[in-house]
């Protein structure tokens, strides 16, 4: 027999138990659709998390004020008054690898316009902050450096903000009360939406000069970022900013540094390989009901080896070779994986676009996945199939015709 008729007489041997047929195939679709649907949400979950941290800016150094302490007892990180206004200038004066600086000082206060108000976050930034934390201005401008050295009185706010306090309303040129003072409004952002932590339109920005002297009454600054150009130079720049702010708070050499450099490429690198291993998990666990409908073919082959005793004594009688009827209950196997795959894979995309628009979850359907899925169902199927069809292919043609 060649492999056209092994495929014919597999198939006829299937349409004969059409219903324990399909049975079967079920736990290969369920399998095969879990996989998928898992793997897509644990992909739409990473990829939605990367973005929520490149949203924050790309190339990014944090440089955050150390620890104060009170006795033994020890604030958080930013809690010390470490960094100044001056440190942020000499950063971006003495470090080549840094392309744009800006320093930060940031509080929760009371906004009012007419007879409006809400509470929200103050930034005090520098110009640079725009690009380096990826917002954008929908109207209007963003403070300058001759508004951040005269201390000037302008702000720009973001969409949150102007629904609260606006309304429907133009806010541009408008004037509102922050802590008691008029600023000007001279610009709106895009709206960015929330990084999971905090909504990143709930925010109005000053510049820092004015910030620190005219609203908060501070000397010191909370944090400074810092962007490189290329990612490549961001270990550099770390070198090049700790000797910098080493030299001019004046530590000495086997002190430990009164501020912390975070680098966004770990946290991303560290996002990055827990997404990825909790993709992997959820892919695994579904890999098992893959497992268990390849267990439940092997256990209807054997079932049909049984039943097709005769049949198979009868085929040997006349002529057939060991290899055919082994080819012959492979294919039959190799069939119900098949099907069972490609019915797996539109199973399992269709659930994971309905929990996509059910739930809100985003998911990404990759090629890979599908084609890994479809490949991994085939080799259940022969795995499975080889002990039965070995059996079948090894029966002696006088025991099976005598088998009652």
């Amino acid at each position: 027999m060649n492999l056209s008729e092994c495929l014919m007489v597999a198939l006829e041997g299937l349409k004969a138990n059409k219903i324990r047929s399909a049975l079967t195939m079920l736990g290969v679709v369920i399998g095969v659709g879990a996989v998928i649907a898992m793997i897509a949400i644990g992909q739409g979950a990473q990829e939605q998390t990367l973005a929520v941290i490149q949203s924050m800016g790309t190339n990014v150094l944090s440089i955050i004020a150390g620890q104060a302490r009170t006795g033994v007892v020890m604030g958080g990180m930013g809690s010390n008054s470490t960094l100044t206004y001056q440190d942020a200038l000499a950063i971006q004066k003495k470090c080549p690898m840094v392309a744009g600086m800006s320093p930060e000082v940031r509080s929760n206060s009371q906004v009012t316009y007419k007879n409006m108000n809400t509470s929200t976050t103050i930034q005090g930034t520098s110009p640079d902050y725009l690009s380096i934390r990826n917002y954008q201005i929908d109207r209007g401008r963003y403070f300058n450096d001759k508004d951040e050295k005269a201390m000037s009185r302008v702000c720009v706010l973001g969409t949150t903000v102007i629904t609260n306090l606006f309304g429907r309303s133009d806010p541009m040129g408008q004037v509102i009360r922050i802590k008691g003072i008029n600023f000007k409004v001279v610009g709106v952002t895009k709206s960015k939406g929330s990084n999971g932590m905090q909504d990143q339109d709930d925010i109005i920005f000053i510049p820092a000069t004015t910030a620190m002297k005219r609203v908060f009454g501070i000397i010191y600054v909370r944090s400074i970022s810092a962007q490189c150009s290329r990612r490549a130079d961001m270990d550099t720049a770390i070198t090049e900013i700790q000797a910098v702010l080493r030299k001019r708070h004046k530590l000495q050499p086997n002190a430990p540094d009164d501020f912390m450099i975070r680098n966004q490429a770990d946290i991303m690198e560290t996002a990055d390989q827990t997404s990825k291993t909790f993709t992997m998990l959820l892919a695994g666990i579904a890999a098992v009901s893959l497992l268990v409908g390849g267990i439940g073919i092997m256990n209807i082959m054997l079932v049909s080896v049984t039943e097709r005793t005769r049949e198979i004594g009868i085929r040997k009688a006349v002529g057939a070779k060991r290899r055919d009827i082994l080819l012959q209950f492979l294919i039959e196997s190799l069939v119900l994986s098949l099907l069972g795959g490609l019915m797996g894979i539109i199973v399992g995309t269709a659930c994971a676009i309905i929990l996509s628009n059910t739930a809100g979850w985003k998911i990404s359907i990759s090629l890979p996945a599908v084609l890994l899925s479809f490949f991994f169902s085939a080799a259940v199927g022969i795995f499975f199939g080889i002990y039965p069809a070995r059996k079948a292919s090894s029966l002696r043609p006088i025991d099976a015709l005598r088998y009652e």
